[in-house]
């Protein structure tokens, strides 16, 4: 009887030792360094208070490091315009190397596509097949009338790159008797810009690293 009882007993000491090692304070352990000595903690970005901010250079954009502060004196200059993204990388890779700093940017600029001569919608398709009959009888025959869209039923007399063309054209047909109009056409398309920031005593040409000749620099505020 008595074995038995000191072996229940030995059962609930080791019972217990084991609740006290798995739920005890654990304070007094010491915890195995994270890392070896020498080398930073990572951290989720999540953890890091300055996860988000504004853009950044190519320079840095490329390397993961921060973008380097324009130092006192430096000048900078944008080059360009370039048409394409390519064209902006290619000249972003030949500068990089040669330039303290260096971003690229977008613009939308507005061009030119021609000027267009026309005679105002009519309020209906028979009116303006009636116009055109008008047209034919005093000798017009290129003109073209429009079915569809948002300029249905204007009759369109012809689009000129050359706008002192277009103005003789408005003009033949004002002498007819007819009332045309005169539009330039225009479309939104991108350009892209390098800007590079130099130090005050750089004796740095852009044109040894860049040999096209449509493209120019001018000076702007440094980034």
């Amino acid at each position: 009887m008595f074995v038995r009882l000191l072996f229940l007993l030995l059962i609930a000491l080791n019972v217990g030792v084991g609740a006290w090692l798995v739920l005890g304070d654990g304070s007094h352990r010491s915890m195995p360094a994270p890392t070896d000595p020498g080398v930073p903690a990572l951290h989720l970005l999540s953890e890091s208070g300055g996860a988000s901010g504004g853009g950044v250079s190519a320079t840095a954009a490329a390397s993961g490091a921060p973008k380097r502060p324009v130092q006192a004196g430096s000048r900078c200059l944008s080059i360009g315009p370039f048409d394409t993204q390519s064209d902006t990388r290619d000249a972003v890779n030949a500068l990089t190397a040669h330039v303290a700093d260096i971003q690229y940017r977008q613009e939308q600029t507005t061009q030119s596509t021609g000027w267009w001569v026309y005679l105002p919608p009519l309020p209906s398709r028979d009116q303006a097949l009636a116009m055109a009959r008008q047209l034919s009888a005093k000798g017009v025959s290129d003109y073209y009338v429009v079915t569809a869209g948002d300029r249905q039923n204007t009759i369109s007399l012809g689009l000129f790159h050359d706008p002192d063309n277009a103005r003789r054209r408005q003009q033949q047909l004002i002498d007819l008797g007819f009332k045309p109009e005169l539009k330039e056409r225009t479309e939104t398309l991108p350009e892209y810009w390098v800007d590079v920031a130099l130090p005050a005593k750089s004796d740095f040409d852009w044109h040894r690293y860049l040999t096209r000749t449509d493209i120019s620099a001018k000076p702007v505020s440094c980034f």
